[in-house]
This record gives structure tokens, C-alpha cells and sequence, in this order.
């Protein structure tokens, strides 16, 4: 199937125009009824990193998840928001960000994906746990923002799915593969394409460069971004960014693994990579370890208080 992906040149989160330009986006998609019917539980998976700097564009502007939660509803269906925060509870760090009066207004359900679990059926990645409320959830928005990474270069659509992957895991992970950017990135990757995002929106309008994914600045992009292949996307989006693919893991890995389109196969009906390309994109001045240096007996420390968590029964867990 050829992947299409939506890019439109926006530059402001103010409403009604916001609203106008989702809608604009989302036209050549089908718009938001192809992907939620009446009755669905609609998860809207943004990213909430921290509360620790709003105003620095660290996680997925309310005023997005709104428009997309509006259009959700529109559509019959029941949106709920859920991620697994680096820090703080996915309710505390929405409210910090400037989340509450969309959540009240709307009344939106905030998860924090750190209670019940699914385990993935692969089995090089046998530890790969997931949350079960995403699985669980009928359609799944895929909400990401633009940023740079300390640790993968860039943080995009496939790098957002992590949330959904239980807090001791995500740090179990870092343990686990940090020396290995290769098996990192494909662990992400098969994150994403368990979870199966329906669509992916992503907030480039003003996006987060430099030392990201919270320790950079603020930089007006102007992107917004749709897809229902979210490896397309990313793809899409490394273009616009002018980056090398093969120093972001997980576009390196979704290529590898044959499930990332090549450039030329991807439909852009409204406009192409190249209207939207940029050539001064601020990266990280230098790149961390994922398992952020860690001393070795801090790493065996880590490993035995996560032991337990990973060798739960498997009859607690359904395959998926």
C-alpha cells in the first residue's frame, strides 16, 4: 500500500486557524471519520516528557490535542489522553503544560501507562512489555512533537510510542540495550509497529532543538504534519529537517527492517519535503550514551530492582 503523508506549512496554535488547518491536513487522509467511528476509545497519545519547563516546547501543545480531541468527538468517538512521563504522573505533567482548562472543558481521562501490562509476542525483544490500556484502546492518535535528542539525534513519531511502554521498562530498556544504538532503535520500532498507530499528527509548528529532548530552546518550524504510516512520516520529516537517516536509530531501523517507505514511493498531495526544507536545524552539540553513562554497579543495580517486574508470571500478560 502507498503511504501518504499530509504536510502543511502552519505557523501559529492560535484557534480557529489551528482547527481550519487539522482539518485541511487531515482532507486527503479521508479526515478524521476514516479512522474513528461512533463508540471508539480513541487514545491520544501525546508527548508529555516533563513539567519541569513549560514555555520550552518540551511536549505537544494543548491547543493541538484540543483541536485533535474536537474532530474526535465530532466523530462519535471517546478520547482519552495516556503516556508514561520521564517524570511525574501524565496528569501532573499535563497540567503544567497548560493542559487543564482543554481536560476540563472536554473531559478528558488522563492514564498514566504504569499499571497493567501486555508482553509482545517477539521474541528477540521478549522483555518489550506494553501498556495495556493503549492496547486495549480502539483507535490510537499518535500526537508527537519535533525535537532533537541527546540520545537518538531526533524524537519523532515512532520515538513517541515509547510512552506506552511502562515506566521500570523504559529505564530497564536504556539498561538493557543503551550500549547498542542499533538494537535501541529496533526496539523502538517494534514498539511502534505493535502499537499501530491509525494516525499520526505531529506538532512541528514550533519544535524543540539543540540539546532535546528538554534541554535545548524553543524553534519556530512552521510544520504540521499527518500520516497513517507513522515509519512515513518520520521519513518524511527527517527530509524537511535535513538530516542523514542513518543517524536517527529509528528511521536506521525501520529501513533496515523494510517497513520504512523510500522517499520517492510516498504520496505528498498537498506539499512535498523539499517546499519545507530547512538547512539549519540545531542538533545536539554531542550525543549521550542511551544508558546515559551509567557506572556498572548502578546498572546492576538498576537490572535486580527491575527483576522482579520483568519476570512477572506470564499468565499475568496476554500476547499480542
Amino acid at each position: 500500500m502507498v503511504a501518504t503523508v499530509s504536510l502543511m506549512r502552519v505557523q501559529s496554535y492560535e484557534q480557529p486557524a489551528l482547527s481550519a488547518a487539522l482539518l485541511q491536513v487531515l482532507e486527503p487522509l479521508g479526515g478524521m471519520q476514516a479512522f474513528v467511528k461512533p463508540g471508539d476509545r480513541v487514545l491520544l497519545k501525546p508527548n508529555l516528557l516533563t513539567g519541569a519547563r513549560p514555555g520550552k516546547e518540551c511536549t505537544t501543545r494543548p491547543e493541538l490535542v484540543y483541536a485533535v480531541a474536537q474532530l474526535v468527538l465530532a466523530a462519535g468517538g471517546k478520547p482519552f489522553l495516556g503516556d508514561s512521563p520521564a517524570f511525574g504522573s501524565a496528569r501532573g505533567v499535563a497540567l503544567a503544560n497548560g493542559y487543564e482548562p482543554i481536560v476540563n472543558e472536554l473531559q478528558l481521562p488522563i492514564i498514566d501507562f504504569q499499571g497493567r501490562r501486555y508482553q509482545t509476542v517477539n521474541q528477540e525483544l521478549n522483555h518489550l512489555l506494553l501498556s495495556k490500556e493503549a492496547m486495549d484502546a480502539d483507535v490510537v492518535i499518535n500526537l508527537p512533537k519535533v525535537k532533537s535528542h541527546v540520545q537518538l539525534t531526533l524524537t519523532l513519531g515512532v520515538k513517541n510510542l515509547f510512552g506506552c511502554v511502562p515506566g521500570k521498562m523504559k529505564a530497564w530498556w536504556h539498561m538493557e540495550a543503551g550500549k547498542d544504538p542499533v538494537r535501541f532503535g529496533t526496539m523502538l520500532v517494534e514498539t511502534a509497529r505493535t502499537i499501530a498507530p491509525n494516525l499520526t499528527i505531529l506538532d512541528g509548528i514550533i519544535g524543540h532543538e539543540g540539546n532535546g529532548p528538554s534541554g535545548g530552546e524553543p524553534r519556530p518550524l512552521g510544520v504540521l504534519g499527518a500520516s497513517a504510516n507513522v515509519f512515513a512520516l518520520d521519513r518524511a520529516m527527517v527530509e524537511i529537517l535535513n538530516v542523514d537517516p542513518a543517524k536517527v536509530p529509528t528511521v536506521a531501523a525501520s529501513q533496515r527492517l523494510g517497513i520504512c517507505p523510500d522517499l520517492t514511493t510516498i504520496q505528498f498531495p498537498l506539499l512535498s519535503p523539499a517546499d519545507l526544507q530547512i538547512d539549519d536545524w540545531g542538533l545536539p552539540e554531542r550525543l549521550v550514551p542511551i544508558d546515559f553513562g551509567l557506572p556498572r554497579v548502578l546498572k546492576s543495580t538498576f537490572r535486580h530492582l527491575y527483576i522482579r517486574f520483568i519476570q512477572e508470571p506470564m499468565s499475568a500478560y496476554s500476547g499480542r
